[in-house]
């Protein structure tokens, strides 16, 4: 029997990474109580771009439509030496393989007042602002928190589960007393946020300058702003770097001064490489900043965050309505954990090529990347992580590796007469992509297991003449066995990538990873009792990405 709580879920925390976790809950229905010790927005930036994955999953809080408000997609990332010369050299494309730009530049309080306005339109959900967590009391059924207000007044407020999104210096995780992994890599960087007066266009977009005088970052930071970091040389004190001459200084040589930009900010930081190494206790969780902090080389922080909890909040909305068993969530940590720590060792490893203050050592360092770029050949971005173990299906064996774990792919599609990306068109949650006619594959009882996880099942078929792959209308794709309309793959992406596998069949996971694939109808259904079987702890042996 369940016990009456406040709430269903508190969130620590209300930057980017709580903001989208309230969001995902709040959208499927859940009451959410958000919890920040910060009494207004803070309104200068900290992250500065994501990925076209993590674009994805932002676009599924709703705000997609807005995302072009604070964003601009980079062209390219260019590491170089003192002398100009390219380390390495990453082409971004404007559309990437999930139907976002591969690199989004961002103004991060823009995001997150969007996030913001969002949230407060969705039914059950109590925003404190000015509330500080100061204790945790879970005894098995419901975890009771207890806050602090601005007059010092303490309040407590009941959930059934609790997620603490409440950054580097998490109070959650330290009541918790998990211990953390450090890879002890940090140095000091001094940032400066500029906002200029008139455009200037930079190319490419995003620069490491590996000059052992002074190793230096510029990046773009959303419409009209703009970022330079500089690294704290041995002998200079975080205290004379801060000074705002010293920022105009080192500025100068980039022709941005005080005539031409205002300097929004300029601080220290340290950035730091460790994850903590439960992500669960109990009924509290951590995510974000909370469970990993890495480098910025890659750009991975905020993405990583935003990972986490797409990864966690439909895990929990399924525990809560019990439509999978509470064991479930233990696979949140077994695929974000590893994750986590493969992005902050590239990042370490990207860290190390920059951070050399060294003459002799960064000669020898670019020599060596000289003669690895000597083809002059630029380089595409790594496609997303891929899940190496968790909730996974391993059966399945095509004519190429499993796809389990994979990002799947987003393209357009024409469905029900609409045309467009497949999540804005065929929508979010599972789904299930089929070239049979799901019903004769999987049988009115498997399907309508999968209606009450309220997934879409989709048969696809290649684009009529009519619709030319254009996104014109092509009027009825034909039956597709279930709701009477099939999707018209526009740009052959799902039949490219079944055909790659082997499969007939794809499911598709609510965070966008593939659960599995299958050829032929029998294999769909083992593929689907499978799921079934995971969710709800009858399959719990440890999976890797080998099946082993």
């Amino acid at each position: 029997m369940l016990t009456d709580t406040d709430t269903d879920v508190v969130v620590v925390g209300y930057g980017p990474v709580g903001g989208v976790l309230a969001i995902l809950l709040a959208q499927r229905g859940r009451r959410v109580t958000v919890l920040e010790q910060r009494a207004q927005p803070y309104l200068l930036p900290r992250a500065t771009s994501f990925d076209g994955e993590t674009a994805r999953l932002i676009a599924g809080t709703g705000i997609g439509p807005q995302i072009g408000e604070f964003t601009e997609p980079a062209d390219g990332y260019r590491w170089q030496n003192a002398a100009g010369q390219a380390l390495l050299d990453i082409d971004f494309a404007a559309i990437g393989p999930y139907g976002w730009p591969d690199a989004n530049t961002m103004h991060q309080p823009t995001l997150e007042a969007r996030l913001a306005t969002r949230l407060s339109a969705l039914p059950g959900v109590d925003i404190r602002r000015g509330e500080r967590v100061v204790g945790l009391a879970d005894d098995g059924e419901r975890v009771e928190v207890t806050t602090s207000g601005p007059d010092g007044a303490t309040r407590s407020v009941t959930a059934r589960w609790v997620v603490g999104c409440d950054g580097a210096r998490s109070f959650v995780r330290e009541a918790l007393g998990v211990s953390v992994t450090d890879l002890g890599f940090s140095y000091d960087w001094l940032l400066c946020d500029v906002e200029l007066a008139e455009p200037r266009v930079f190319t490419p977009s995003n620069v490491q300058i590996c000059d052992p005088k002074r190793p230096t970052t510029l990046v773009a930071s959303g419409p009209g702003h703009r970022r330079w970091e500089f690294m704290r040389l041995p002998g200079e004190s975080n205290a004379e770097l801060e000074r705002p001459e010293t920022a105009w200084r080192l500025l100068a040589p980039f022709d941005v001064t005080p005539a031409n930009a205002t300097l929004l900010r300029t601080a220290t930081y340290t950035f730091q490489a460790r994850w903590a190494d439960q992500w669960r206790v109990g009924r509290v969780l951590l995510a974000g900043d909370a469970a990993h902090l890495m480098p910025p080389f890659a750009g991975q922080g905020m993405c990583s965050g935003i990972r986490d909890v797409a990864n966690l909040a439909w895990k929990l909305d399924l525990a809560m309505h019990g439509l999978a068993d509470v064991s479930v969530l233990d696979s949140y940590t077994t695929e974000r954990r590893k994750q986590v720590e493969e992005s902050i060792r590239s990042s370490v490893k990207l860290g190390k090529v920059i951070c050399v203050s060294d003459p002799g050592a960064a000669a020898d360092r670019d020599a060596a990347m000289l003669a690895r770029a000597s083809s002059g050949t630029s380089t595409r971005p790594e496609p997303a992580p891929p899940l190496s173990g968790g909730l996974l299906y391993q059966r399945f064996t095509g004519v190429t590796e499993p796809p389990a774990g994979d990002v799947a792919p987003q393209g357009r599609v024409r469905y029900r007469g609409r045309t467009g990306l497949f999540d804005e068109v065929v929508g979010r949650g599972f789904a299930l992509l089929t070239t049979e006619d799901p019903l004769a594959a999987l049988g009115e009882e498997r399907l309508g297991f999968l209606a009450g996880l309220g997934a879409h099942v989709v048969r696809l078929v290649p684009p009529s003449d009519g619709d030319g792959g254009d996104g014109s209308d092509g009027g009825d794709e034909g039956d597709a066995g279930v709701d009477g309309t099939a999707a018209a793959d526009l740009d052959g992406v799902y039949l490219a990538y079944l055909g790659r596998c082997d499969g007939t069949t794809l499911l598709v996971r609510p965070d966008y990873h593939v659960f599995g694939a299958a050829k032929g109808a029998a294999e769909a259904a083992t593929l689907v009792d499978d799921l079934r079987a995971q969710l709800t702890g009858a399959a719990r042996a440890p999976r890797s990405r080998l099946g082993i």
